[in-house]
């Protein structure tokens, strides 16, 4: 919690808080702090309205039991680290089912909750969104100066060649930025199949720069959800 002198910085007061006296200093103090968490609270909640995030997902809620093979020490690590004070890239490649966009989710909303503007959308709706701009360098731009940006599904959707050269100049230039989290069913060797193969070379280049690439292994969860389904 602030102390009264910062709160009264972080508010411009000019008042004179040696003339307080000692109950109308606890008064202020009570009334700047709740102040200051309502004002934190309005913008967690502006943040994640701007961010993307359609359900909220929590770590805690993951099932780390129903599949043993998921990485969760690598996860928590990485959370543990200073993902939101620097910038680094953070690929989650596995089948599909398996939790990535879970775990990108989760991770996009702490960001929100430490105050961090933060987008989570996929390859697809990145792709059309460039190709409906009236300036495709603005969109570019937006994109590649956010503290946190989440490219969920790479792998699922083929760009066109100039919808690549696009994402690219967005990772490319968030290197030194922001933090970069993408979810992939691709390992790195069949990226050619969705880039040609100097595009996907350069991609995964920025993308390894500061990078941690985590492997998500196992049974699907959606099979776990509908067994009628998978049987």
């Amino acid at each position: 919690m602030m102390t009264l002198n910062e709160l009264c910085k972080h508010f411009k007061l000019l008042s004179d808080l040696q003339g307080l006296t000692k109950e109308e200093r606890e008064f202020l103090l009570t009334f700047l702090t709740e102040e200051q968490r309502l004002r934190e609270q309005k913008r967690r909640e502006q943040l994640l309205r701007m961010s993307g995030i359609k359900r909220v997902k929590l770590l805690s809620g993951f099932d780390w039991a129903f599949n043993p093979k998921i990485p969760r020490e690598k996860i928590m690590g990485f959370l543990s680290t200073e993902w939101l004070q620097k910038p680094v890239n953070l690929l989650l490649v596995g089948p599909s089912g398996v939790g990535k966009s879970h775990i990108a989710s989760a991770f996009c909303y702490e960001a929100v909750l430490k105050g961090q503007q933060t987008v989570f959308m996929s390859l697809f709706d990145l792709t059309a969104k460039l190709s409906k701009a009236k300036s495709a360098y603005s969109l570019i731009d937006y994109y590649a100066r956010l503290p946190v940006l989440c490219l969920d599904e790479l792998g699922y959707v083929v760009p066109s060649r100039e919808e690549a050269d696009h994402l690219f100049q967005i990772i490319s230039k968030r290197a030194e930025i922001g933090t970069t989290i993408v979810t992939t069913n691709l390992v790195p060797s069949q990226w050619g199949k969705i880039f040609d193969t100097v595009t996907a070379s350069a991609i995964l280049d920025r993308l390894s720069m500061n990078g941690t690439f985590i492997t998500l292994e196992g049974r699907s969860y959606r099979k776990k959800k509908d067994p009628e389904r998978s049987a």
